[in-house]
């Protein structure tokens, strides 16, 4: 494991090999900047969509921060990503000029480079887990938007793959770096409610395969490498929208590339469900079918200690006690007890924590900065706030329910060893077909 002593060591020695061994000479400027260059955590960034852009704009903004390279199978949007860390890092730089930003249309030569220590993921889901994997074996902490993986073995094989290299892995589930959601958390927890027996995750449904024609080929995107480990098949700008947008393209929707809405927002949602009852380490252990065949809401999860969590379509988080009710979700907090609305103001509730929770309450993790929380656990080689096992939990429910609609059945599941059990699922589901060369 690396401390900052020695990124800063390895930085310098990276940074001289280059030069042929020449002295390396820095502006005094950067030396009298709050972080020195020499202890700065480097970056790279992998897939540079909507997303990927708002992160990489939270993470050039930072001193304690470099990054050195993007990556994109899309030619407008790396050259786009690259303008972005140009043009900032040069309204500092002599004569408001900087071209220290390279750019890769292919992940493994990005991940090639010693000089960088982490890599921020934010490529389509059916990606996360090959690049992650790719990521830890060339020693780089990682930064992977969820849903963690796209399956429950390429889930399992990240959580084995970071742990064997001792990188650290941050998740993209923020909520858990929010007040309302950790004070929602923490009067669950605490039995301020009572005896939570149920719960509703309000987020839209399952994917479908996909059904779409093909469009003609347009020069400037690496279209097969964009499919990459998925089935072959003719473009579609629905998939990957050419050049540089502002929405979240639909692939979310298709069984292929992602997991809809149950793991898209459900990697927020079924998250917060997991971190209230300190679930992060296992699930549940039955997954009860909505009624009808083309449902596409009404699953359950149930767990060992009788918890029922529905699927229902909105968006937001609902905890049934015996006490009371809370609703959570971003920028809301409400909170019944008994039949009385205590509070619907989520700054007031936390500041009410300390009257409503025992005192020997149980406090959770607290974090109010994803992005940071990332950075000081790759210098501390602590665990951040969403851990790959945490984030391997989360989405492992998620791929669950949608396997439950998948095939409308009633699921019985160890969390222990992550199996079906009593005859019901298949192996098979756990995972999925790699179009070669690529593999797990």
């Amino acid at each position: 494991m690396h401390k900052s002593s020695d990124i800063s060591r390895r930085r310098f020695l990276g940074k001289a090999a280059l030069i042929g061994g020449a002295p390396l000479i820095l502006r005094s400027s950067l030396w009298a900047a709050e972080t020195s260059p020499n202890d700065q955590i480097t970056l790279g960034f992998i897939g540079m969509g909507t997303q990927n852009r708002g992160l990489l704009n939270g993470f050039i903004g930072r001193s304690d921060t470099r990054v050195l390279a993007v990556c994109d199978v899309d030619t407008t949007r790396r050259e786009n990503a690259k303008r972005i860390v140009e043009e900032h890092y040069g309204q500092n730089s002599p004569g408001g000029t900087y071209k220290g930003c390279a750019m890769y249309r292919d992940f493994r030569e990005l991940l090639a480079r010693e000089d960088i220590d982490g890599v921020v993921i934010a490529t389509p889901d059916h990606w996360h887990a090959l690049i992650a994997i790719a990521a830890a074996k060339a020693k780089k902490d990682i930064y992977c938007e969820k849903p963690m993986a796209h399956t429950i073995l390429e889930g399992r094989g990240m959580v084995e793959a970071v742990r064997s290299k001792q990188r650290v892995l941050q998740v993209g589930s923020m909520q858990r770096s929010s007040a309302e959601f950790r004070a929602a958390c923490e009067l669950v927890r605490n039995g301020v409610i009572g005896t939570v027996k149920a719960a509703d995750v309000n987020v839209s449904g399952p994917p479908r395969l996909c059904d779409l024609p093909g469009e003609p080929a347009e020069p400037g995107l690496d279209w097969s490498l964009w499919l990459g480990p998925a089935p072959w098949r003719a473009y579609n700008s629905i998939l990957s929208p050419r050049g540089v947008h502002k929405h979240f393209p639909e692939w979310r929707s298709y069984r292929e590339y992602g997991g809809g809405g149950v793991c898209d927002w459900g990697a927020h949602h079924f998250d917060i469900v997991q971190w209230a009852f300190g679930f992060d380490r296992t699930g549940p252990v039955e997954i009860i079918a909505a009624e009808k065949p083309d449902a596409v809401s009404g699953a359950r999860v149930r767990y060992a200690n009788g918890l029922e969590v529905t699927h229902q379509p909105g968006n937001g988080i609902t905890f049934y006690g015996d006490k009371g009710k809370i609703y959570v979700n971003r920028g809301k907090l409400s909170l019944w007890l008994g039949d009385k609305l205590k509070t619907d103001d989520p700054k007031e509730c936390e500041a009410m924590l300390p009257e409503l929770l025992p005192a020997n309450a149980v406090r959770l993790y607290e974090s109010s900065n994803h992005l940071g929380n990332w950075i000081d656990c790759v210098r501390s080689r602590k665990a951040p706030i969403c851990d790959v096992e945490t984030g391997q939990r989360t989405a492992t429910v998620c791929n669950l329910v949608n396997i439950s609609y998948f095939h409308h059945q009633n699921l019985k599941w160890n969390p222990d060893n992550e199996s079906f059990v009593n005859g019901t699922g298949q192996t098979a589901w756990l995972g999925r077909e790699y179009r070669q060369p690529w593999k797990l």
